[in-house]
């Protein structure tokens, strides 16, 4: 049966307040965790961008509920081998309840210290060495790597888990997801695309893992809501590979501009009608996806929790 998640969003909440909305969300039914790791938000009315790695420290003091980045780039910001150490040390205080998120990024993190900006097969390339590299460093011996993208020299990570870290790999065209299904031990998408995850299963995914992510934004007027949706998030409506190219939160404000109200009401789930919520839910389960992680937009998250407790959630099991 299909497991029900929520989704931090390190773009709209502050370190404490990711904090607090996991442990509402162990209250509340929901069985695991989706964080997500930028450097910038997509811009500036999200308005926060915590170090993911220091949050899911705290998350493991503070519930008991699984965690997966979504998703980490380990290709260009930060080096494979020092995303490797820190999954590691995550592991360690999860008690290996953690998975690796890992995906070719944005532009709008990934300039920051000057590097340039390759094209999606080079950055895809760079995904599969750097995961190469986070493997082979989890096995806790000493190892050198002299690669096309990365060199390590002497490197051992003594702070590892009991198993390996599960590395799940995201997708959200064809190219990706086959490069998923080849060296994934899962699967992260954003979409309840059903011939996205057929495509990862008849590249090597297999009966592996497959994770989506949906928006919701519950409040009780849904015009507020759709408002306030469109504000906060019409760059997930930006077409083709804008998200990818970017590269300041300013530029996404000012493409989102040019997206209709109507067409992120479409995208996001918006109102507190539980059957809209639900309706959703089971577009992500129909397309074959094993873990719906749902992130609430809106500023009514006492409601949210308690709604889908009470209306949404019981419905799913």
């Amino acid at each position: 049966m299909a497991s029900i998640g929520y989704f931090l969003s390190c773009e709209q909440y502050g370190p404490k307040e990711l904090v607090a909305q996991a442990r509402a969300a162990e209250r509340a039914g929901f069985e695991r965790l989706w964080i997500s790791d930028h450097f910038h938000p997509w811009n500036d009315e999200q308005g926060q961008s915590p170090f993911v790695w220091s949050v899911i420290g705290a998350l493991s003091e503070a519930v008991s509920l699984p965690v997966t980045t979504a998703v980490t780039c380990p290709t260009v910001r930060i080096h494979p081998a020092v995303i490797a150490q820190a999954a590691a040390t995550a592991a360690v205080q999860l008690d290996g309840r953690f998975v690796l998120g890992v995906g070719s990024g944005e532009l709008l993190n990934e300039h920051v210290l000057g590097d340039a900006w390759p094209s999606v097969g080079e950055r895809l390339a760079m995904l599969e060495e750097a995961v190469d590299v986070i493997r082979l460093l989890h096995k806790g011996e000493q190892i050198s790597h002299h690669g096309t993208y990365y060199e390590v020299q002497e490197a051992r990570i003594y702070t590892l888990p009991e198993q390996p870290v599960p590395i799940y790999v995201s997708g959200f065209g064809p190219q990706a997801t086959e490069l998923a299904g080849r060296i994934g031990d899962g699967y992260c998408t954003a979409m309840p695309d059903g011939d996205l995850v057929r495509t990862f299963r008849g590249s090597g995914g297999g009966d592996k893992p497959v994770q989506g992510g949906m928006k919701v934004c519950w409040e009780p007027d849904r015009e507020a809501a759709i408002d306030r949706a469109h504000r906060l998030w019409a760059n997930d409506a930006l077409p083709g590979q804008l998200g990818q190219t970017l590269p300041r939160p300013q530029d996404f404000a000012d493409a989102m501009t040019l997206v209709p109200r109507e067409q992120v009401a479409e995208a996001i789930v918006c109102g507190d009608d539980p059957e809209d919520h639900l309706a959703r839910v089971r577009q992500y389960l129909d397309a074959g996806i094993d873990e719906v992680y749902v992130q609430q937009v809106g500023a009514d998250h006492d409601g949210f929790f308690r709604g889908w407790a009470d209306t949404v959630l019981p419905q799913l099991r």
